[in-house]
């Protein structure tokens, strides 16, 4: 039983690699993937490209698919269009096949995979930041070739110890066995690039014949669904979609493999013929691909109506802020980090609902709704925890001051949020009177100059214009205040009552200036609060 020890290792090295590419490239992206995701995924092709690209460059499907679900949640991207970059990400994780295929079991592993583990490891242990995270990168690339070769040597062991032959390859009995089976190792393997390079070596080898090798493949393509059901358990409404669709797509997509199996053996046996490993192992990297494309193909046509049946099949509203933001996203920090920005641009045009209804006069009209402080405050509280589930590295500069900048808009929404719920009753009273009349005019200008910043019609300096305005406006009403009450006028309880007043305009003015300035800004060096 040493050829299992043997398989074992490789399968464990073969992973291992895996992770540590998909990872470090992952992190070397940083801002990139945020930046690729919202800029080419307008249409239904450009959706689907994206997510076939980035997931064969990143070697993960997994984050590709984790970056739709914070963009859903952020609302940078329609369920559709991550529907579209689903489709991909299921087409891109079929480079592994080729990977394995054509230069796994082709090329000497001793020429070149221990050279680049050796070398990678070098340059993560000697540099920092992404010169660390791509010296990385390449020693996992180099693993993932180490692992196939150790695979290689065990499959060839248990090619003389097993006999596959009584499961029928072509018959549909066996075929659905091989199904199950491949199915179970992805779920084992919690890894279907890594399931599937096992089946491809185990074929080179001659463990495996090639429609016992296509039968595995499509059932380690189904065996994906679990993970995605397992990561949807308690998750957002947006994570919930976003599952149900890739288990759909993998789903019916197996189905049309199934059906067209026999073409491609057919097909396969008139043109290459059999015992010929290298062909065969080609061959199941050319039918992962087609089959997952011919998913794509079927379904790409009726994305609309597709989306629109996963929203009956997971039917439910969110709480109206920050509702969306999903642990998952928190392991993409760029796409974590945007996702809470456009989540705090939600609760940040609440708030200014809030102050325009403040700083009109009269008890009736400032009178607002207790619901709506607490909706917010479940918001901010969401994005409080959100936050904390996100790192950045401060080596990656952009990041991390992006990463800072969202958690001082927060900070500041928090102080809004809070003067707003204890607004002095004498600011109500006293708002729509001659002496703050000048007060109330430029925190009402401020207000409208924020919202302006919120959907892109106003600049930061037009704001911080307004804020300059409310500080000289409360300075020299105070200086007026104090002056007169010399004097007798106004009266000591009036006084208090008008200095709390634009104690609170003043505070709320400035957390309405400086939260803007950090959502509309957020990778501008942040400033000292």
């Amino acid at each position: 039983m040493d050829f299992l020890t043997v398989i074992l290792g490789g399968l464990g090295v073969f992973l291992l690699g895996m992770k540590l590419l998909s990872d470090n490239l992952r992190s070397a992206a940083g801002d990139a993937l945020r930046m690729i995701l919202a800029k080419f995924t307008g249409g239904k092709l450009s959706s689907v490209g994206t997510g076939t690209v980035f997931t064969a460059l990143v070697q993960s499907s997994s984050a590709t698919t984790l970056a739709a679900i914070g963009f859903v949640s952020a609302g940078l991207l329609t369920f559709s269009q991550a529907v579209g970059v689903i489709f991909g990400a299921n087409l891109g994780t079929t480079a592994t096949s080729w990977l394995v295929a054509t230069l796994g079991l082709r090329v000497s592993i001793s020429a070149f995979a221990y050279p680049m583990v050796g070398i990678g490891a070098l340059v993560t242990l000697l540099t920092k930041g992404r010169k660390s995270h791509f010296g990385a990168a390449l020693a996992g690339f180099g693993l993932i070739f180490v692992g196939i070769d150790i695979l290689q040597l065990g499959m060839a062991d248990l090619a003389d110890e097993i006999d596959l032959t009584a499961v029928d390859g072509e018959g549909l009995t066996g075929q659905l066995i091989l199904i199950g089976i491949g199915f179970v190792m992805t779920v084992l393997m919690q890894s279907s690039s890594a399931a599937v390079a096992t089946t491809l070596t185990a074929l080179f080898a001659g463990a495996v014949d090639l429609p016992q090798a296509a039968s595995l493949v499509i059932g380690q393509a189904v065996g994906t669904t679990v993970t995605a059901a397992l990561a949807a358990i308690g998750a957002s409404l947006a994570a919930r979609r976003t599952a149900v669709a890739h288990i759909l797509f993998n789903v019916i997509t197996a189905v049309l493999a199934l059906s067209v199996l026999p073409l491609f053996l057919m097909a396969h046996g008139a043109w290459v013929g059999g015992g010929r490993p290298l062909a065969d192992a080609t061959a199941i990297a050319i039918f992962h691909t087609a089959f997952k494309l011919l998913g794509v193909v079927v379904l790409l046509p009726v994305l609309e109506p597709f989306s629109r049946a996963v929203y009956k099949l997971v039917p439910g509203e969110e709480p109206q802020y920050a509702a969306g933001l999903d642990d998952n996203a928190a392991a993409v920090p760029a796409v974590g980090v945007e996702a809470t920005r456009q989540a705090l641009l939600q609760i940040y045009d609440g708030l200014l609902d809030m102050v325009e209804k403040v700083v009109q006069p009269g008890e009736e009209a400032t009178r607002f709704n207790q619901i709506e402080l607490d909706a917010i405050d479940l918001g901010l509280l969401r994005c409080r925890e959100f936050l904390d589930r996100v790192q950045t590295d401060p080596d990656q500069h952009k990041d991390h001051r992006r990463h800072l900048n969202v958690l001082h808009a927060l900070d500041h929404l928090e102080r809004l949020h809070g003067r707003l719920a204890s607004a002095p009753r004498s600011f109500r009273r006293l708002s729509g009177t001659q002496r703050l009349v000048d007060v109330v005019e430029v925190l009402d200008r401020l207000a409208v100059n924020a919202a302006g910043l919120a959907d892109g019609s106003q600049s930061v300096e037009a704001l911080q214009n307004e804020a300059d305005r409310l500080t000289d406006a409360v300075q020299q009403l105070r200086h007026q205040l104090l002056q007169s009450s010399t004097t007798g006028e106004p009266s000591p309880g009036e006084l208090d009552d008008l200095l709390e007043a634009i104690k609170w305009s003043d505070r709320v003015g400035y957390h309405l200036w400086r939260a803007g300035r950090y959502l509309a800004e957020p990778g501008t060096e942040d400033d000292a609060d």
